[in-house]
């Protein structure tokens, strides 16, 4: 594929510095295989294949903190110019995971006539909310900031999240150019905008009745709702739905708590009559989106959404 070049010069070829922060590795897609295979024997672990229309680019650095790198990883639809975008955020309550994750979901959108990005993030124990927010919303800047070398349209994005990555794609859409919500130290001549939300399991409110969340959202936030009610009010996406939110596709799985606050942020959509959509895959565990049966009719709902919002 043609302009890649400049893509090579921001991958660093020296070893990268030694991690002076946590890292939990709890939260994998082997561990979360282990954990469901004897409710759900009949589950395998989705194996994307490698396709020609598709190139892949890793590690691409898209911003530096200190002597900390922050990457993404690019996935290509090479058949065309001037892609839509997918943002892609992994899950793991805010604390594990990594996006590597994302990738076979990313292979196989990129196959369908897309851009897709893997976002690494700071998580919780390395950064506190509202770091990681910035973090992506940072990566969004750089690749339309590079619209050009990456051949996509910068006015056709999407933010694809799951689990604490669906809650964050929620609240990246939802706060579209708010002053509050972006890193003024980035500089950037492009906005972190988005034009869709693609939320996998992902909460849309913190403090809600149908809401269960704890320990791992009080890490991020900075303490519990008693301890810092501001942050947990302000990361809820269900609190900045307006006349301005973008269409939003939500993807869940069978357990309510995964998507609280979800039926008050569509009735607020429906309202100003924003486009949404609510696929529910019956008797699915949470983190469906690795495993086959679910892995690929995740997929089918996503495209399908896709192409109704940019194609």
């Amino acid at each position: 594929m043609k302009k890649i070049f400049f893509i090579v010069l921001l991958i660093s070829a020296a070893t990268f510095a030694q991690s002076n922060y946590s890292v939990d590795t709890s939260y994998t897609i082997k561990s979360t295989y282990n954990k469901l295979i004897k409710k759900y024997p009949f589950i395998t672990v989705s194996q994307s294949q490698s396709n020609i229309a598709v190139t892949e680019i890793k590690e691409v650095i898209y911003q530096k903190h200190k002597d900390r790198m922050l990457h993404l990883d690019a996935f290509f639809f090479n058949k065309e110019q001037n892609n839509p975008i997918v943002i892609m955020i992994h899950g793991g309550g805010w604390r594990s995971g990594n996006k590597d994750q994302m990738q076979d979901m990313a292979r196989e959108i990129a196959s369908k006539g897309y851009s897709c990005f893997a976002i690494e993030y700071r998580l919780s124990l390395e950064a506190k909310y509202p770091e990681g927010i910035y973090d992506v919303k940072n990566a969004i800047k750089f690749i339309k900031d590079n619209a050009i070398k990456f051949n996509v349209d910068p006015d056709k994005i999407a933010v694809l999240g799951c689990s604490s990555g669906g809650q964050m794609a929620a609240l990246i859409g939802t706060t579209n150019e708010i002053l509050d919500f972006e890193d003024k130290s980035f500089k950037s001549k492009s906005s972190s905008k988005v034009q869709a939300i693609i939320d996998v399991d992902g909460v849309l409110a913190f403090k809600h009745p149908e809401s269960s969340e704890g320990e791992m959202a009080s890490i991020w936030l900075g303490g519990t709702y008693n301890e810092n009610p501001v942050n947990w009010k302000n990361a809820s996406a269900l609190n900045h739905t307006n006349k301005d939110s973008p269409p939003i596709l939500f993807i869940n799985s069978s357990f309510p708590r995964f998507h609280a606050g979800r039926d008050d942020m569509i009735a607020i959509l429906n309202q100003y009559k924003i486009y949404n959509e609510v696929k529910t895959i019956e008797n699915s565990p949470h983190s469906f989106w690795f495993f086959e049966p679910w892995f690929s009719e995740t997929i089918v709902y996503t495209t399908q959404f896709l192409d109704k919002i940019f194609k």
